[in-house]
């Protein structure tokens, strides 16, 4: 199966994403834009792995022990063999990675090469959870496909235009430059998709634009874009600062830290669990599934209130501190899982901010958005949109970028 122009085959990128035990995929036409086949494998290591491999409107699942990301791969390339689209008539021009951390070194995607594989692993110190994982992936598909060009895209590209005073953090600067410690942000390839979409949609040109973007999932980030070029982002040196997420706590006073230490005994690496896993709307009611939590709520739980409004609230001071940053907003976007299924969550979001000029419409809003939509009242002064991201589609148009497609 290949999309074609005219006679020729038209072009298509694998997008791999590699975790430390799963292996996400997608077979992307980056001009129409859509996936011809996508997947995952996971729980590689274990015991028992499951493969979803999604093609010609079916799904087919595999179940065995796969014990590395080599294996995993070969196992999805298995699957394009026998369940289809065939890579090689589907025109496979370029691979593209995901790849979490690229430091102050990477302002864009860039073609693997020996250097750049150093270097992602010398940044791993800043994302341990993923800069590995994501090497690994580079590796093995280098190794397994090694006829075509290999393009890393990075989280954290499209915020190396962050102002210095906006990523700089204010400790003692020698320590900083050492170790690196800057504001790096993540979702990046996200918040450039969106905030171009956006452009697009409106049918505004972007550098006119002043935009506010909610990447709201598991993780969950916000960021400021003037024109087209972020000037503040929520996550930080990792993503776990700022907005209130799935499973970790956002912004906390770092003395927090201490005080577990040295009071209840808890280890570094036992704070870094609580925070990242056992924190934020988890932590706080037992539940990251907005549907789940919203039936507590209604349920009359208090704590799943408390957590949704904590949620809310954090939402609410970064949009607030953003539009002071920009000094003029054109746009709010809402984007990713809970961004664009969860009408409630969009509308608590804005209540109180009508003074700003945001505010929805609730009918525009009510239900899930799977295409860009306005939902914001006609003749408002901000626009308030819902754009669903694409990311996989973004790495492989940047990936095409990158090879001169």
């Amino acid at each position: 199966m290949t999309a074609t122009h005219g006679d020729a085959p038209r072009a298509t990128v694998l997008v791999l994403n590699c975790g430390s035990s799963s292996l996400k995929y997608q077979l992307v036409d980056p001009v129409g834009g859509e996936a011809i086949a996508s997947g995952i494998v996971e729980r590689i290591g274990e015991e028992q792995a499951s493969a979803k491999h999604m093609a010609h409107g079916e799904t087919t699942r595999r179940e065995r022990q796969v014990h590395d990301h080599g294996e995993a791969l070969r196992l999805v390339l298995n699957l394009f063999d026998g369940v289809g689209p065939d890579l090689a008539a589907a025109h496979v021009v370029a691979v593209g990675h995901r790849v979490v951390q690229g430091g102050s070194r990477f302002d864009g995607p860039v073609l693997v090469t020996e250097d750049v594989q150093r270097t992602i692993e010398e940044l791993s110190p800043l994302a341990p959870l993923h800069n590995p994982p994501n090497l690994t992936g580079i590796r093995v598909a280098q190794a397994l496909l090694p006829d075509v060009p290999h393009v890393a895209v990075f989280d954290t590209a499209f915020f190396r235009t962050l102002p210095e005073a906006a990523a700089t953090y204010a400790i003692d600067s020698e320590v900083a430059q050492r170790y690196r410690v800057r504001r790096y942000g993540a979702h990046g390839t996200s918040h450039q998709y969106v905030s171009r979409q956006v452009a697009d949609v409106l049918g505004r040109p972007l550098e006119d634009l002043n935009q506010i973007v909610l990447h709201l999932g598991n993780g969950a980030s916000a960021s400021a874009v003037r024109g087209g070029v972020a000037v503040e982002t929520s996550m930080g040196m990792t993503p776990l600062e700022g907005l209130v997420m799935g499973t970790r706590s956002g912004d906390i006073d770092p003395a927090v830290v201490f005080h577990l230490h040295r009071n209840a005994g808890m280890s570094i690496d036992e704070i870094d669990t609580l925070l990242n896993r056992r924190s934020g709307v988890k932590g706080l009611s037992g539940e990251n599934d907005f549907r789940a939590l919203h039936d507590l709520v209604e349920s009359g739980d208090a704590q799943a209130r408390l957590a949704l409004d904590v949620y809310l609230h954090r939402l609410r001071k970064y949009i607030g501190a953003y539009h002071a940053v920009l000094g003029r907003l054109d746009v709010l976007t809402f984007t990713a899982g809970v961004g664009e299924n969860d009408d409630v969550v969009r509308a608590r979001v804005v209540e109180g901010l009508e003074a700003f000029g945001i505010e929805v419409d609730s009918e525009r809003n009510a239900g899930r958005k799977s295409e860009p939509t306005v939902v914001s009242p006609d003749g408002a002064k901000v626009t308030v949109l819902v754009v669903p991201t694409n990311e996989e589609l973004a790495i492989a148009r940047q990936a095409m970028e990158v090879i001169g497609g």
